[in-house]
């Protein structure tokens, strides 16, 4: 059974969760900082860490990174005020597996526990970085949104798919840019060859290379087998490069040569493979900035956009926000064995009047964890997170403004959210900014720019 490590400075809450996960068959200890944190990790090791993001020393960014470093295979999960949603979503990026809003629900805490656990991958050697491997048997599934965005992505993938052409997939955190990757590999030549998924953001810049290309035994401090790199895993197949403007320039020198010459050589082998993949790549960063800043190589960002694809955020394509929403509310019913029917009017205009930062996988964790906590058949207004009520009724209003400037519209969006905010925060301001995730300053400008009065 897998050991459990629980990081909040809240004594009540950890002594009560250990108690739940122990009773559930789980070896669970409790630290209060992330620098007990550290010491207890250093001395048991753990296999799934639950940290708070708000600690007394450091915040659980820090934690996880730490973590990683050092095991790149512990299943983190962070558990967050719904306030720090945004750091929550950028924890996925450097490679939480979950993160889960206040208050915590113990049953959806071991859920996670139980899906962390079981995805993680066997350990070739210690570092070794998460990765994903589908064939054209796994059964993956996709939502047909009906927005001319999403129209328009189903139509890029149809027309690319069959080609070999490199792909880049650009979009915020959360838009689904996997899965767009999964869709083309399924509909291409590639489809009965493997599907590899890196998640670059989690490589340092000593892994990367053997986790790319591999390594022999004994070619480093720790390789005590021979490792298959993921190019090689990916032969004849597919190798999607998660974050790739996260690499640092002395790998991607190493990349553009094998993808140059179509080889590559393990780390302490003098022998060069051959291989056969197609490249798709995913950023939520503007790489043409990033090459003209020069952190990323012009001549491997050419090689790589032989044809790209944009995913906008799902605040810009709000048509899709009820598909999206009904298709997790039957997948969640399914998964908890609930019969959630019935979702209320004003919770769905919340729904459609809120901006989704964290974009479809908020979505889906919004709506699973509120099918969790609904009872009956009827989704619950207690059950959501609290700053999804505050845009209750306002689905009229928003419609009516709604025109072809995604810029005016966007920043009511951002006025409706400061000005809900604030009467939250009894307008202390800075209160308000801490909620809002950005500085006193930033929060004054803001205000000034929309004027925002009562304030």
């Amino acid at each position: 059974m897998a050991k459990v490590l629980i990081v909040d400075d809240d004594v009540n809450f950890c002594v009560i969760l250990k108690s739940y996960l122990g009773r559930k068959g789980y070896e669970a200890d409790e630290a209060y900082t992330c620098n007990d944190a550290l010491r207890l990790l250093q001395k048991n090791g753990y296999d799934v860490v639950l940290t708070d993001f708000r600690l007394p020393d450091k915040n659980g960014l820090e934690l996880l990174k730490e973590i990683k470093d050092k095991n790149s295979d512990a299943v983190v999960i962070l558990m967050t005020a719904y306030a720090d949603i945004r750091m929550a979503v950028k924890a996925i990026k450097l490679g939480a597996f979950e993160y889960v809003t206040k208050p915590v629900n113990p049953e959806e805490i071991l859920m996670y526990i139980k899906k962390g656990m079981g995805r993680q991958p066997s350990l070739e050697t210690p570092g070794h970085a998460e990765k994903t491997v589908i064939n054209s048997k796994g059964n993956l599934e996709y939502v047909y949104a009906s927005s001319k965005e999403s129209r328009a992505i189903h139509d890029y993938i149809a027309l690319v798919s069959p080609t070999d052409m490199s792909v880049i997939i650009q979009g915020e955190s959360g838009t689904g840019k996997e899965y767009i990757a999964r869709k083309i590999h399924e509909q291409s030549k590639r489809k009965s060859h493997p599907f590899v998924a890196i998640d670059c953001g989690s490589l340092s810049k000593e892994l990367a290379g053997s986790e790319f290309f591999g390594h022999i035994k004994g070619s480093f401090t720790g390789a005590l087998n021979d490792k298959t790199g993921q190019f090689e895993a990916a032969n004849k197949g597919t190798l999607f490069l998660d974050e790739i403007g996260n690499l640092s320039y002395e790998v991607q020198v190493k990349l553009l040569r094998a993808i140059q010459e179509r080889k590559i050589r393990k780390i302490g082998s003098n022998k060069d493979i051959s291989v056969d993949v197609r490249l798709i790549t995913a950023t939520n960063e503007d790489l043409r900035e990033s090459v003209r800043r020069g952190a990323f190589r012009e001549d491997l960002y050419h090689r790589l956009n032989e044809f790209s694809v944009h995913v906008p955020p799902l605040r810009e394509r709000k048509e899709d926000i009820t598909v999206f929403i009904n298709f997790f509310l039957e997948k969640a019913n399914q998964e908890l064995d609930k019969k959630i029917e019935i979702i209320p009017g004003n919770i769905m205009d919340s729904f459609w009047a809120y901006p989704w930062p964290g974009n479809i996988r908020e979505v889906k964790n919004v709506v699973r964890r509120a099918v969790l906590l609904s009872k009956g058949n009827e989704l619950s207004v207690m059950s959501l997170p609290e700053e999804i009520p505050l845009y209750m009724n306002r689905k009229e209003k928003i419609t009516e403004s709604l025109g072809n400037d995604l810029k005016s519209q966007t920043e009511k969006t951002e006025k409706e959210l400061i000005i809900a905010t604030l009467q939250k925060a009894k307008f202390n301001k800075s209160r308000a900014a801490k909620i809002l995730n950005i500085d006193r300053k930033t929060l004054y400008n803001k205000i000034k720019l929309y004027g925002i009065s009562g304030s």
